[in-house]
C-alpha cells in the first residue's frame, strides 16, 4: 500500500464515497466524534457524507439526535446521544485540566465552578434553552475581554461535567440546555478500559488506515495508553506496515474495490485532515501553509482523488452562495469546469445555486 492508496481507503472509511444511504445521526455515530467548532462548516462535514440538506441536519441537531459539546480535546465536537455519556466520562478528566487552568486565572476554583454549575442547572431546568450571554447575565458575570475567556471556561466546565450541551438554535445564536433533559442517562457504565477500547475501535474503523500516533492525537490520550488499548483490540482490526509504520483499519476495507474519480469540496476542520497527526497522505507538505495555519486553523479544501489540490471559500448571499477558489497549481479552464462539478452537492445541500468566482 502507498500513501496514495491510504488516501483512497480513508475516503471509503470516512463515507466520502457515499456508497450507502445514511442519516446525519448515523454519520456522526460512525465517526464517534466529529470536530465542530465552525458550526456552519461542521454541518457540511455531515452533509458531504449523506444526502441530507442543511435544514435536515440542523433539525437533527436541534432535536437532540446529534449532540454538540466539548469532548475529547478542548474543542467542539458532534457526538451521538448513544455515546455522549460514556465518552464524557472517559475524556472529561483530561480536558478539564485546560478549563480548570483558565477558570483559575479568574479566581474560579473547583468549589466555585460547582456552585456556578448549580446556578446554571436552575436556570436551564424545564427545557429552558439559553445563550451563553443570557446565562452569564443571569449569573451576574460580566465579560472579561474580547474573547470572554471566563464564560467560555465556565460553560465548557459545565459541558465536561455532563450538565449541559447544545440546545436549540435561537435564530443564529447557539444555546445551552441540560444534557439529561435532552438525552436520558444510561443505567450501565463502561469501565475506562472498555470505553478506551470502544473509542479506539470506532476511530480505526471510521478513519483507518491510521497509526497509533494518529489515534493519540485525535483522542487526546497519551501514546502509551493508546498502544496498550490497541493491543487489546488488534484482533478486531487489520494492519499493514509502510516505511516501518503500522497502519490499522477495519477488517474487509481492502476488499472494497470501489475506487472512483472524485472531486470533493470539503469544509474547514474536516475529519479527512484534522483527525490525523501527520497528513502526508493527503497533500504535499509544500502546500501546508495554505491548508492550515501554524495556530491550527484549517481551511476548506478541494480534494481530487484523495489529494488536496486547493482551498475554497463560500459567502452566502440573499439568493445564491458565492464560491471562491484557489488552486495550488495552474489549471486549464476546461479542467476547472470538470472540477467545479464537485460543488453541485453543496448547492443541493444548501438548496440554492452557487456562483463561482
Amino acid at each position: 500500500m502507498t500513501h496514495e492508496e491510504i488516501s483512497h481507503y480513508r475516503l471509503v472509511a470516512q463515507k466520502l464515497y457515499k456508497t450507502s444511504l445514511c442519516s446525519p445521526q448515523e454519520v456522526v455515530k460512525h465517526f464517534g466524534a466529529m470536530q465542530a467548532q465552525d458550526y456552519a462548516m461542521a454541518k457540511w462535514a455531515i452533509g458531504s457524507r449523506c444526502d441530507s440538506s442543511e435544514k435536515e441536519i440542523e433539525e437533527a441537531i436541534n432535536s437532540g439526535k446529534i449532540i454538540r459539546t466539548h469532548i475529547l480535546r478542548p474543542t467542539w465536537h458532534f457526538v451521538s446521544p448513544d455515546d455522549i455519556f460514556w465518552m464524557l466520562e472517559l475524556s472529561a478528566p483530561q480536558v478539564k485540566r485546560f478549563t480548570a487552568s483558565a477558570a483559575k486565572n479568574f479566581g474560579y476554583d473547583e468549589k466555585k465552578l460547582n456552585q456556578t454549575n448549580n446556578s446554571i442547572e436552575k436556570l436551564l431546568a424545564g427545557n429552558n434553552h439559553l445563550t451563553r450571554n443570557e446565562i452569564m447575565q443571569a449569573l451576574g458575570i460580566t465579560k472579561t475581554g474580547s474573547d470572554d475567556y471566563l464564560s467560555a471556561a465556565i460553560m465548557m466546565n459545565a459541558e465536561l461535567d455532563g450538565l449541559v450541551c447544545n440546545g436549540q438554535m435561537k435564530g443564529k445564536q447557539i444555546t445551552y440546555a441540560l444534557l439529561e433533559e435532552r438525552v436520558p442517562k444510561p443505567k450501565t457504565q463502561l469501565s475506562k478500559e472498555e470505553a478506551l477500547a470502544k473509542l479506539a475501535l470506532r476511530y480505526f474503523e471510521s478513519h483507518g488506515p491510521a497509526t497509533v500516533s494518529d489515534f493519540s492525537w485525535w483522542s487526546g490520550f497519551p501514546v502509551t495508553i493508546c498502544k496498550k488499548t490497541l493491543n487489546a483490540i488488534e484482533l478486531q482490526l487489520n494492519q499493514i506496515t509502510i516505511d516501518n509504520q503500522q497502519y490499522w483499519f477495519k477488517k474487509g476495507l481492502l476488499d472494497q474495490d470501489n475506487f472512483r474519480e472524485s472531486v470533493l469540496f470539503l469544509p474547514s476542520f474536516d475529519e479527512i485532515l484534522i483527525s490525523y497527526k501527520t497528513r502526508e497522505a493527503s497533500f504535499n507538505t509544500e502546500h501546508q501553509s495554505k491548508v492550515f495555519t501554524n495556530n491550527g486553523i484549517f481551511k476548506p479544501i478541494i480534494l481530487e482523488n484523495g489529494k488536496v489540490i486547493g482551498i475554497w471559500k463560500r459567502t452566502v448571499k440573499k439568493d445564491h452562495v458565492k464560491i471562491e477558489t484557489e488552486f495550488f497549481k495552474e489549471i486549464e479552464s476546461s479542467k476547472k469546469q470538470i472540477l467545479f462539478e464537485g460543488i453541485k452537492s453543496f448547492e443541493t445541500y444548501l438548496g440554492t445555486k452557487s456562483v463561482i468566482e
